[in-house]
């Protein structure tokens, strides 16, 4: 669903290292779309002073010191999401019917937040647009 290029950018090489990576990938005919949603990620920038990416969206990192990382999470969680047409999403669920359970079937549950109080939960899930709709039909509520 993606491709996530990691480059030492400290290595004197790094920019043919590029050039002989995207020509691996184009020579294997993987899908254009595949192609064009590459995230590149600069690692190791910590070693560089004042470090700023000469690329256009590249994201830089240091795994190292976890500089970066929570971006590049939320990067990869956004082109997953685009690639597979699925979408995060928060629902008011009541605990006392089938909700929950239809929910952790058919979509990713992320986090379930009880309400004891009133015996509902707030259900953060990934799920696509036609089980989304599945669900809207079920639990019209």
């Amino acid at each position: 669903d993606l491709i996530v290029h990691v480059r030492d950018i400290t290595h004197p090489e790094t920019i043919l290292q590029k050039a002989t990576v995207l020509s691996v990938l184009k020579n294997l005919n993987l899908p254009s779309h595949l192609l064009d949603s590459i995230i590149e990620v600069h690692n190791k920038v910590d070693l560089i002073e004042r470090y700023k990416p000469t690329e256009e969206n590249a994201l830089a990192i240091s795994a190292l010191h976890g500089h970066g990382l929570e971006k590049l999470k939320e990067e990869i969680e956004k082109q997953i999401l685009i690639a597979t047409k699925k979408k995060i999403l928060t629902v008011n669920v009541n605990l006392e019917g089938p909700q929950l359970s239809w929910l952790y079937k058919e979509a990713t549950v992320q986090e379930v937040e009880v309400m004891p109080e009133d015996g509902t939960a707030r259900v953060k899930v990934i799920i696509g647009n036609s089980a989304f709709g599945r669900y809207k039909n079920l639990f019209p509520n």
